[in-house]
C-alpha cells in the first residue's frame, strides 16, 4: 500500500510567538527554527557538475536552495550581507558536506560593483557559471503608501530590482545554451499586501523581467522562469517583514492551514534548474499552500 503524507501535516504549524530581530534577520535566532533542508532534503543526482550562483543563498530559501543544490551534485557559491555571516557558515559547511566546492561572497548587493564581483568570483572559483537564482530580496513592512520613507523605498529597489537586473547582466558574459536563470517573485506580485507596496511593487517587477528575459533568450537556449512561494517562515518575517499581529498569525494566511518551510521550495528551484524542465521557459512557479496566481 502506497504511504501517502497529507500536505497539511507534512511539516509542523510555525505557531510563532512575537519576536524581533534586527534586519536583515538570522536563521539561527528564528523561532521556531525554519527547515532549510538540513535533515530532510536528500538528492539524486539532478544537477551534476553544474555551478550555481544564488543570491541571499544563507538563509530561508535561499539556504534551502543552496543545500538541495548541492545535494543534487552542483557547486554553490552563496551572495550574502556580511551581518548574515553565521547562517552563511552553515550553508558553507552543508555544502560541503554534501561532497561539493562551496564558495561565500560576502557584500552588499545595492553597490553595482559587488553585482559584478560576485560572478566574477563564482566564474574565477568554479570555471563556469551553469544557474543564476535571484533570491536576495528586501521586506520592510509600512503602515501604508505615506509612511514609506523615500530613503526606504529606494533601498528596497536596488536590493530587490537592481541587484537582480545587475548580476543577471554580468553572468549573461558566462552563461551556455542550457544554462539556467530563476528568479525568486512572491504572491505578493499577485495578492500585494497594503503594508508592503514597496516589496510587492519589486517581485511584480522581477515576475515580468523573468517572462520578458525569456522571450530574448530561449532562442539562445537559455532558459529563465520564476518561483512565487506563499507565505514561508524565514528570518525576513520577523525582521521587520511583518508586523506583529501578522506574524504571530502567520499559519493563517495559506488555505492549507499552515505557514510553508523554505526545504518546501526547494523541488521547484531544482526543477527549474535541471534538464527535466527543457522545455519550461517564462513560467512562474506558484509554490503557495493553495494562495492563488493568474
Amino acid at each position: 500500500m502506497t504511504s501517502l503524507n497529507d500536505p497539511r501535516n507534512r511539516y509542523p504549524k510555525v505557531e510563532p510567538p512575537e519576536q524581533t530581530q534586527p534586519h536583515p534577520g538570522l536563521d539561527r535566532d528564528l523561532e521556531p527554527q525554519s527547515d532549510i533542508g538540513l535533515e530532510t532534503y536528500q538528492g539524486n543526482g539532478r544537477l551534476k557538475g553544474r555551478r550555481a550562483l544564488i543570491t541571499g543563498g544563507d538563509s530561508g530559501i535561499g539556504a534551502a536552495v543552496a543545500i538541495a543544490y548541492a545535494r543534487e551534485g552542483a557547486d554553490v557559491a552563496i551572495a550574502y550581507l556580511p551581518e548574515e555571516e553565521p547562517d552563511a557558515q552553515r550553508v558553507i559547511q552543508a555544502i560541503e558536506d554534501a561532497g561539493q566546492q562551496a564558495l561565500a561572497l560576502p557584500g552588499d548587493l545595492c553597490e553595482l560593483e559587488q553585482c559584478r564581483k560576485i560572478v566574477d568570483e563564482t566564474v574565477e572559483a568554479f570555471g563556469g557559471l551553469d544557474i543564476l537564482v535571484n533570491n536576495a530580496s528586501r521586506q520592510i513592512w509600512h503602515d501604508g503608501i505615506e509612511n514609506i520613507p523615500d530613503d526606504e523605498f529606494d533601498k528596497t529597489m536596488k536590493s530587490n530590482i537592481y541587484s537582480s537586473y545587475r548580476v543577471t547582466k554580468a553572468a549573461m558574459a558566462h552563461l551556455e545554451p542550457g544554462s539556467s536563470i530563476i528568479f525568486t517573485s512572491s504572491i505578493e506580485a499577485y495578492q500585494p499586501t497594503p503594508t508592503l507596496l514597496h516589496y510587492d511593487m519589486t517581485k511584480a517587477a522581477m515576475n515580468n523581467l523573468s517572462k520578458g528575459l525569456a522571450q530574448e533568450l530561449a532562442p539562445k537556449g537559455i532558459r529563465v522562469n520564476a518561483v512565487a512561494p506563499g507565505p514561508i517562515w524565514t528570518p525576513l518575517q520577523p525582521s521587520h517583514g511583518q508586523p506583529q499581529e501578522q506574524l504571530t498569525q502567520f499559519d493563517e494566511m495559506a488555505p492549507l492551514g499552515r505557514a510553508g518551510q523554505p526545504v518546501e521550495l526547494a523541488g521547484a528551484y531544482v526543477f527549474l534548474a535541471s534538464d527535466e524542465a527543457s522545455y519550461v521557459m517564462g513560467e512562474t512557479l506558484a509554490v503557495t499552500g493553495g494562495m492563488l496566481t493568474p
